[in-house]
């Protein structure tokens, strides 16, 4: 077998660490010569040996992955659907590769770093960085486990000339699962549940390995994992998922009071957090900007129907849509009203909507204002269909691809422009990708607590949650959720993650999670919602906006069933098949140790 299936060797990964430190080797390093580093010295300076840990987590942390297009949250364009969501799939196509390149350097890291002198590394600092890459290493297996099940368990520095050494079986789902709660376990042991000094914000702490442990006992419990329902399982989950909540309220974590700020500002909501910032470590949010506030990209994550009436009204009542209806002039005026003027915080944090004011100091073409970019429709007869108006309301200015009329605006750059920031630097502003923040907490418990019966905490916490969301408690106090089943309160708990957790790289995994793709399959294709000029209508000034009323009563919603425009695009994921494929060419290697998923006609169980 090749070695770097399982495996990067130690020396590569020492390469690949000094690769990264090496540029800043000046003052404050002892060594004359940057170039010719020995690696053994890493481990005699305690600047490197940080540097190294570094480079796990810049390997690790997740970012803004801009995902929508997988489920039922958005689309990048017509014919983007993939085939995994159309229910074309092969092992050949949509396998998962086993990769352990950041297993072995954290693996390398914890044999050195045990060995490192108290003379050279304050012992506090090294059970912090054991700590921390314990947790890396448990969220790295997590990764691989989750999606295939049972991976090859390596928890020391490989030699890379025992070629017998490397030959590492697949062990059960459930022995993986008690090496990562070991791992997680030591994690918050060792690490501070907040750190005392700001340079040290956005590395990983007790409660974030608490609440990693809650999280994967959650999915442990749930039906992809545990099809029987085996209630200690859900038991387990959610004595983890109390603790993780416990210890972070204790320690001053909590909902941050204004949702739109979470990706904006440091909060106390943030549990692992990634800073994005020009020029050390940019993001590009080129693919969620329209033209003409872009370039190199544009149209991704553009929001469909079952998104947009996913948020309730501001008095939590659901979003009622009755395509039906439309045609009635009463039904379709007052269907606008509620859609852009009475929903909650969270839908305007989330969701950009045409006829309003693009959320960037830029200017558009020709104009000396602030004024609204009309992502808007109209009906175009000779062509058969309906056609943007931006071109039509500034004549000459770049238009974009954009088929939906709506726009991800999530945790966007909104200082960021084209006239102040050079090409280079597009897309590279100031942002928080946050992969676990306090809400999810709060929900994986609420979920655990359902599970177990004990509907008062689970519906306290989709209280709570909506609560901060601005939404109204209403005579009952109960903030419009009126579930009392623990059906109920489980599709209650569905409903809010999806609205909650918006393009957050959340809700796919959460539908497998449940076994629940039904509910895109349901759909059938991705439905679209326009914002189109009535006949005879005259078209919007450029200071207009379509949360004046009197501007509203030109526009009339409109419904498309299929926002790809093929009748052979539609969700229809297949339900047999809940665990990817191990890479056939990973198993052509070594297939007496690296047996495929049952499902895929192997012989290795991923629920043993």
């Amino acid at each position: 077998m090749k070695k770097s299936i399982y495996k990067l060797s130690r020396f590569l990964a020492v390469a690949g660490t000094l690769a990264l430190v090496v540029p800043a080797c000046k003052k404050g390093l002892d060594f004359t010569n940057t170039n010719a580093i020995n690696p053994a010295n890493v481990w005699n300076d305690p600047n490197m040996i940080k540097a190294f840990l570094n480079d796990i987590y810049g390997g690790s942390m997740p970012g803004f992955a801009f995902d929508g297009n997988n489920s039922d949250e958005g689309i990048n364009g017509p014919k983007t659907l993939g085939n995994y969501q159309r229910g074309i799939i092969t092992a050949d196509v949509n396998y998962v590769n086993l990769s352990y390149t950041y297993i072995d350097k954290t693996n390398y890291f914890l044999d050195q770093l045990s060995a490192v002198s108290p003379k050279v590394l304050d012992p506090s600092l090294k059970n912090q960085y054991t700590g921390e890459a314990k947790f890396w290493r448990a969220w790295t297996y997590w990764n691989m486990v989750s999606a295939l099940g049972g991976v090859p368990l390596i928890l020391h520095t490989q030699n890379p000339l025992d070629t017998t050494s490397l030959k590492v079986p697949r062990n059960k789902t459930s022995e993986c699962i008690t090496q990562i709660m070991k791992d997680l376990d030591s994690a918050a042991m060792l690490l501070p549940a907040v750190y005392p000094s700001n340079t040290d914000f956005g590395r990983i702490t007790k409660i974030a390995a608490m609440g990693l442990k809650g999280k994967i006992l959650m999915w442990y419990a749930s039906p992809l994992f545990n099809p029987s329902n085996d209630q200690s399982r859900w038991q387990n989950a959610y004595n983890a998922t109390k603790a993780a909540v416990d210890s972070a309220a204790n320690a001053g974590y909590m909902l941050n009071p204004n949702y739109r700020n979470i990706w904006y500002v440091r909060n106390k909501e943030m549990i692992m957090v990634n800073q994005f910032y020009w020029s050390d470590h940019p993001m590009n949010f080129a693919p969620i900007r329209p033209l003409p506030f872009t370039q190199g990209s544009t149209g991704s994550n553009q929001p469909i129907l079952s998104l947009l009436t996913a948020y309730p009204k501001r008095d939590g009542s659901p979003m009622q849509f009755d395509k039906a209806q439309l045609s009635n002039p009463a039904y379709n005026a007052q269907f606008l009203t509620d859609f852009y003027t009475n929903r909650d915080d969270r839908f305007y944090a989330t969701i950009y909507c045409g006829g309003t004011v693009y959320p960037t100091p830029d200017l558009i073409v020709g104009q000396t204002g602030k004024t609204t970019y009309w992502l808007a429709f109209k009906w175009d007869a000779a062509n058969n269909k309906y056609t943007n108006i931006f071109g039509s309301v500034y004549p000459g200015g770049a238009q974009g691809s954009e088929i939906t009329g709506f726009l991800d605006r999530k945790a966007l750059d909104t200082a960021q422009t084209l006239n102040t920031v050079s090409s280079a630097q597009l897309n590279g502003g100031v942002a928080f990708a946050v992969p676990m923040r306090f809400a999810e907490l709060l929900m994986n418990y609420g979920e655990c607590a359902n599970e177990l019966g004990k509907s008062s905490e689970a519906l306290d916490v989709l209280h709570q949650i909506r609560k901060r969301a601005n939404i109204l408690p209403g005579a009952s106090n109960n903030y419009g959720i009126t579930a009392a089943s623990q059906a109920d309160i489980r599709t209650a708990y569905i409903n809010e993650k999806q609205v909650e957790f918006a393009f957050e790289n959340q809700r796919l995994p959460d539908l497998r999670r449940w076994k629940r793709y039904d509910i895109l399959n349901s759909q059938g294709a991705r439905h679209g919602l326009l914002l189109v000029i009535n006949p005879g209508a005259p078209l919007p000034a450029p200071t207009d906006n379509i949360m004046n009323p009197s501007v509203r009563t030109n526009f009339s919603a409109t419904y498309v069933d299929n926002l790809d425009g093929d009748p052979t695009f539609y969700f229809n994921l297949d339900l047999n098949h809940w665990f990817y494929p191990l890479n056939p060419a990973q198993i052509s290697l070594e297939p007496n140790n690296l047996p495929q998923n049952n499902e895929w006609g192997g012989s290795f169980d991923p629920l043993q």
